[in-house]
């Protein structure tokens, strides 16, 4: 997996109060706006201030971004762009000036879109955001947004069995975005390998396209979080975020709208890939599709020994409260 777990998310506060509501929801670190900072938060937490840590230039014209390499020049360490008005292209120009100069480059947001537009500009983005959150659970969205995987490697499993297993109860996941043909959720039985389920974007004969929706499988399934951490599909509800996984690898992070969890006929998918056994359990329809190791959908209903389908395989197959360890595990 890959991620951008090297940019910085700074969240401003203005008083000890703040900073410690900030603090317990998980923020890194605080940019201390309220005075002289209080010695219990310099032990406790990781604190900027403005003229130390980070030196704020006011960005309103193109001499504005001279000053800036001028103060890369003399060795400043972070720099915190402050402008009313973000725009793309001087901070594009911003970045390209500073390369290789070992200044870094911070911006303050107003929002958690401008955050995520500011860690993508020229690809490479902004080194951290400066934000003043508007509730503490928006801290956590920030975080999701820096620590997310944006890249998996899929590998195509051969199957070795396909077989009825019964009555179940599948979970489907209803997202609040509109997914892509190709795209769907990585789940299954066990943790070392997870299986590309494909949306809902194509109908069928008897049913409409749902765009927004992924029929995911049985509730024991495992899924991957923004993070790369499993979630059951069982513990997923309205307002969680999960990954939602392209047939090239590419991974972005979309939000749960609904959870429909329903009891249907359901069917076991194994496979094997490098001495690498797993299985998912999927529910027995034409709407359930995998992917092929060619990128084409293929449904659970004439999916056949033989064929390969695309799966992500974990570097360690013990999982503790959804993050990865290493220990013995054997799942069957």
């Amino acid at each position: 997996m890959s991620s951008s777990g090297s940019k910085e998310i700074v969240i401003e506060v203005s008083n000890e109060e703040e900073a410690e509501e900030a603090l317990a929801a998980g923020a890194p670190t605080l940019l201390y706006t309220g005075g002289e900072t209080p010695a219990n938060l310099r032990v406790s937490a990781k604190i900027y201030s403005l003229g130390r840590e980070l030196v704020p230039v006011k960005v309103s014209k193109p001499s504005d971004i001279d000053e800036i390499v001028r103060l890369a020049r003399t060795g400043v360490g972070s720099i915190l762009v402050e402008t009313a008005d973000i725009k793309i292209i001087p901070l594009e120009n911003i970045l390209a000036s500073l390369q290789g100069s070992g200044t870094r480059v911070f911006v303050r947001v107003g929002s958690i879109g401008e955050a995520e537009a500011m860690l993508g500009v020229l690809e490479r983005g902004v080194d951290g955001v400066v934000y003043r959150p508007s509730s503490p659970s928006e801290i956590g969205l920030l975080l999701d947004i820096v620590r997310q995987v944006r890249k998996v490697e899929l590998r195509a499993a051969r199957v070795s069995d396909v077989f009825d297993v019964g009555m179940g109860e599948r979970a489907c996941v209803d997202t609040t975005s509109m997914l892509r043909y190709g795209e769907g959720m990585l789940v299954g039985s066990m943790a070392r390998m997870l299986f590309l389920v494909h949306n809902e974007s194509v109908g069928s004969k008897f049913t409409p396209p749902r765009p927004f929706r992924v029929n995911a499988g049985a509730v024991h399934l495992y899924t991957l979080g923004p993070t790369g951490k499993t979630l059951y599909l069982s513990e997923l509800k309205s307002g969680m975020r999960v990954l939602m996984v392209s047939r090239d690898g590419s991974a972005r992070i979309v939000t749960v709208g609904r959870v429909k969890i329903e009891r249907r006929p359901m069917v076991q998918v194994n496979a094997e890939v490098d001495g690498v056994y797993g299985s998912v359990t999927l529910q027995k329809a034409e709407t359930i599709r995998l992917l092929t190791a060619k990128g084409e959908i293929v449904d659970v209903t004439s999916l056949a020994r033989g064929e390969e389908v695309l799966v992500w395989l974990s570097s360690r197959a013990a999982r503790h409260m959804g993050m990865e360890v290493d220990e013995f595990i054997d799942e069957v």
